[in-house]
């Protein structure tokens, strides 16, 4: 089975989600990854290697972004999670000082 790992930002966001259906629907997407981790949208450019989640949910669109490495077996790092308003900024300036 694929193993998840979540990075600060992601465990940060969802950790503080107080609203319960929300919270749930990223669960679902998270399972939805571990199952296939290709059904995220590859991105390009200066995000290449990076998969991005979409979420809709009280018409706002939420996002999930992560990639996967392949060692022992394969391991899906959730790297942020959070609407998607300024999301790939902020996504980018996380990538750089990592």
């Amino acid at each position: 089975m694929t193993e998840i790992r979540f990075l600060p930002p992601a465990a940060k966001f969802i950790k503080k989600l107080k609203d319960k259906k929300l919270k749930k629907l990223y669960q679902e997407a998270v399972d939805k990854i571990r199952e296939d981790y290709a059904v995220g949208e590859a991105k390009t450019g200066d995000l290449s290697g990076v998969y991005g989640y979409d979420i809709y949910y009280n018409k706002t669109n939420y996002e999930l972004a992560y990639t996967v490495e392949y060692l022992e077996n394969v391991v899906v790092v959730i790297i942020m999670a959070g609407t998607r308003e300024n999301f790939y900024d902020q996504l980018k300036q996380y990538m750089r000082k990592m």
